[in-house]
Order: structure tokens, then C-alpha cells, then sequence
């Protein structure tokens, strides 16, 4: 059954218990304009989709009503940590963050190309 982003919303938060106000408060938006997304009478800009999809853990196929539910971050990664990144991310301007984006592929790259230590 497809799911449109809406309701996808709203399914997401209810099942963290979450008011409209408590999800809107932690992306930076209003409480109306998340309502507004949750009744599908606003599309939210890609950068506040990207926010939403971080802060549920959802990919972002998953949040517009794709079925694919893989998350943002590994599976073994801690929810807090996870929320932490996001957090620092969200008080960069936009070259730091393509700062990060880079140093964070470089460790993945150099990683990699290490040799196995088991």
C-alpha cells in the first residue's frame, strides 16, 4: 500500500509519541508548518526534508513514501551519537559542512585501504 509523505509523517511521529510540537521544535520549523506537511497541504523544502528524515532515521525514498525503510545511519550506530552529528552538522554553515562531508570520506577511504588487523 503506498503511504503518502503525509501520513508517513504522522506515522512516524505517533510511534515515537511525539507531539507536532515537539518535532517541529527539534528541525527548526513551526508547529503549523509541520501540521500543514503531516495534511499534505505543504511540501516541505529539500533541506527540511533532509532534517526530518535525519531526525526519524529513515532514508529519504522512506520519508516522500518509498518502501525501502533503511535508515540514515548504520545499524549498529547509537541513537544518541547519530543525533549528536546531526546536531553539530545543523550549527555549520554550508562550506564547513562540506568540510565535514570530505574528512568524514577521507577516514572511510583511508579505512578501506587499511590493511585487516585481525
Amino acid at each position: 500500500m503506498f503511504m503518502n509523505m503525509g501520513e508517513r509523517l504522522k506515522q512516524l511521529r505517533l510511534a515515537r509519541n511525539l507531539s507536532q510540537e515537539a518535532v517541529a521544535r527539534q528541525i527548526g520549523i513551526t508547529r503549523s508548518a509541520y501540521s500543514h506537511y503531516e495534511i499534505n497541504n505543504r511540501q516541505p523544502v529539500y533541506e527540511t526534508l533532509i532534517k526530518l528524515a535525519a531526525f526519524f532515521d529513515v532514508s529519504l525514498d522512506y520519508m516522500i513514501g518509498g518502501t525501502r525503510a533503511a535508515a540514515c545511519a548504520p545499524a549498529d550506530a547509537d541513537p544518541h551519537e547519530t543525533r549528536k552529528i546531526w546536531q553539530l552538522l545543523q550549527h555549520m554553515d554550508r562550506e564547513q559542512r562540506k568540510q565535514s562531508i570530505r574528512l568524514m570520506n577521507d577516514l572511510i577511504a583511508q579505512d578501506a585501504h587499511a590493511p585487516d588487523e585481525r
